[in-house]
């Protein structure tokens, strides 16, 4: 069996966690960019997903690429990316023709996390609720996460709930999400609810 199988039945939770940036070595390795802390998950998992680059159509509408399949023989870390070789592909030129293609991987096999972490994932999404005058309230719902190199910081568009408990996030003037960016520390954030995709902390909010 092929190494790389033409799927339509790619895992429902399948989350991007990287980037073929080239081939690696003469022997069919490819050399991986993580996108986060998540990459970590590309060093255990054995099963990842490869999309090719696709340009926008006529309309400009975003084209999905078909997801491939590929087993991994071996992953190492090396410098600031993941080195990996995929079963049945032994061959440079083979390899390069994976540059641009994106990594993904299921959620359902990420390892455990240790008591107290979080993948970044997870946080995506969750609404956070910070303190006024000593009463939770809701700050907006976490779009982002990254590493600003001391620790990782959620960026939060600010917003409310309407009647349907849906977020609605405040817009500027020029119709952009205004954000916050809260630091993911222990000093601020208390609690994280992956299954109510909340997140509880002290974060100041002001009267505006």
């Amino acid at each position: 069996m092929s190494s790389k199988q033409m799927s339509s039945k790619w895992p429902a939770d399948l989350i991007e966690v990287g980037r073929v940036v080239s081939a690696y070595g003469i022997r069919g390795w490819v050399k991986v960019q993580p996108y986060s802390a998540e990459a970590e998950a590309l060093l255990s998992i054995k099963n990842w997903w490869l999309r090719a680059p696709v340009p926008s159509n006529k309309a400009g509408d975003l084209v999905t690429a078909p997801a491939q399949l590929y087993s991994v023989v071996k992953s190492r870390p090396h410098s600031a990316t993941v080195v990996a070789q995929f079963q049945g592909l032994d061959d440079r030129d083979l390899a390069e023709k994976l540059k641009a293609h994106t990594v993904w991987v299921s959620r359902a096999e990420f390892p455990a996390e240790d008591k107290d972490e979080h993948y970044w994932v997870d946080l995506i999404g969750c609404l956070l609720y910070g303190d006024h005058n000593g009463q939770s309230v809701l700050v907006g719902q976490v779009a982002n996460v990254f590493d600003n190199g001391a620790h990782a910081v959620l960026e939060v568009h600010t917003g409310f709930l309407n009647d349907q408990t849906q977020f609605i996030s405040h817009v500027d003037a020029k119709q952009r999400p205004v954000v916050e960016l809260v630091p993911f520390v222990e000093a601020y954030v208390h609690q994280v609810d992956n299954t109510t995709k909340t997140i509880h902390s002290s974060w100041p909010v002001s009267d505006d």
